[in-house]
């Protein structure tokens, strides 16, 4: 579950749609719309480095093959430049070359840039005692951080580096960049992604974490194979015909950590900006003004799309009325659309209050979402602030019918019993369960640590 808001002294947690299966084929849609995006990216660069045979490191079986694999896809995606530097051709300063002087030379602002390494990495630290990780190049020794690349360099490079989005793909066990981590929603499933595709984006999605063994099976990556499923449109999880970095790298990070067996951690992030480099443009003609969604799977998504950007609109605490116009659009386009009517129910409960039309959004939450525990808790939430407190509790108590261990459906209850039952004895038990739970609100702490040592009464005073 994931907190868009925090209440006080409530918190209050929505259930997140399930995420769809992929599948093992790419659908025929995604594979027609293959190529160039139309009007996004002036041109397109795919780097491609790769170091198997070192001069002076050991070497790394079978390195050159995983990375002309991944050039052969970028190609298949219709990337104007896919340039293949290996082995010797990734000496120290050819790479400091390629880094500094031909990619910022070659690159233009309305560009998109992919740039793979494959080879040797380590880790440092700089002046600061903070970790810092660089890319052996073919001549360098492991160690020998004055003949490598560091993340500095490669930090600096994103800066002087004019293209619109660049993605770096790191097939190495590394970090040590200071880094935002990418936020677990994004509005990766937007109607129009490229309406975002001007704001800047420079992302990294490394192979693994430090001292981690990078798999294989059958003598290849596991970290290429899947990236290579992905880019295939695989990742596409979403299934809107939007490929971008973001879905990539979290399809990426959880097939190799399955595959794996949780021994390798794929890392994604965003170094720079709030955009998301495309791979794939979906289909835009079902959903241009006036050629809405027709077949009841295109309105589904178009639904779960609509609430997907209301989601993330309200984790940003702006534009609550957007977000209600698109729950709203969302169940015109689906009217069985229960966690659509679950966050609505919770924003005109919290965010744009209106009682009326929150009790009756939540009732439709709770005939189409029964399995959604925050659809019997909101309308509770509801009930309870417009005073219907018998009410209220069956609902929460329903709630915890659906998932007997919702931490905070116990803490409500325990406000509940206090504050508007006046049923002290109900209450701490809710507020016991709760910290059973791993709750720690103070309140409970308090009611529940009066229960078991409540005040003495005073001695009579002696004549």
């Amino acid at each position: 579950m994931l907190s868009i808001v925090s209440r006080a002294p409530r918190l209050f947690l929505l259930t997140l749609l399930s995420g769809l299966l992929l599948v093992m084929l790419c659908p025929p849609w995604v594979a027609a719309q293959l190529g160039k995006p139309e009007g996004l990216y002036y041109k397109s660069w795919a780097i491609i480095i790769g170091v198997e045979n070192y001069l002076l490191a050991p070497k790394i079986p079978g390195a050159i093959d995983d990375a002309k694999a991944l050039a052969q896809s970028f190609r298949q995606l219709g990337f104007d430049e896919v340039v293949e530097l290996y082995d010797k051709d990734v000496s120290f300063r050819r790479l400091q070359q390629t880094l500094s002087d031909f990619l910022p030379r070659k690159v233009g602002r309305h560009d998109r840039l992919v740039l793979y390494f494959v080879g040797h990495a380590g880790m440092t630290q700089d002046l600061d005692g903070k970790e810092l990780g660089y890319l052996v190049p073919w001549d360098a020794q492991i160690g020998n951080v004055s003949k490598s690349i560091t993340f500095e360099q490669l930090k600096e490079f994103s800066r002087r580096s004019a293209s619109k989005h660049t993605l770096l793909l790191v097939n190495a066990a590394v970090r040590g960049w200071e880094v935002s981590m990418a936020q677990p929603l994004s509005l990766e499933g937007r109607l129009a992604p490229e309406d975002d595709t001007e704001r800047r984006a420079v992302q990294l999605l490394t192979a693994g974490d430090k001292g981690e063994s990078l798999s294989q099976e059958n003598g290849k990556s596991v970290f290429v194979q899947m990236l290579v499923n992905g880019l295939s449109g695989m990742a596409d999880g979403n299934k809107n015909g939007w490929l971008m970095a973001s879905e990539v790298g979290s399809y990426v990070a959880k097939q190799v950590l399955e595959r794996s067996k949780g021994a390798q951690h794929p890392l994604f992030a965003q170094l720079e900006g709030d955009g998301d480099t495309v791979l794939i443009e979906g289909r835009k003609a079902a959903f241009v003004a006036g050629a809405g969604p027709r077949s009841q799977a295109e309105q589904r998504q178009a639904a779960k799309t609509q609430y997907e950007q209301a989601f993330a609109l309200l984790q940003t605490g702006k534009l609550a009325e957007e977000a209600l116009e698109r729950l709203n659009k969302a169940l015109e386009y689906d009217p069985t659309f229960g966690d659509a009517y679950v966050l609505k129910s919770y924003v005109l409960l919290e965010v744009i209050p209106n009682l009326d039309a929150a009790l009756s959004a939540a009732k439709l939450a709770v005939q189409y979402a029964p399995k959604n525990p925050d659809s019997q808790y909101t309308l509770g939430l509801i009930h309870e602030k417009r005073g219907q407190y018998a009410e209220a509790e069956r609902a929460m108590q329903a709630a915890l019918v659906v998932n007997p261990n919702y931490v905070d459906v116990y803490f409500s209850l325990g406000i509940l019993y206090a504050d508007e039952m006046k049923d002290q004895a109900k209450s701490v038990e809710a507020f016991t369960r709760y910290l059973e739970l791993g709750g720690s609100h103070a309140r409970a702490r308090a009611a529940v640590a009066q229960q078991i040592s409540p005040v003495a009464p005073a001695a009579p005073s002696k004549p």
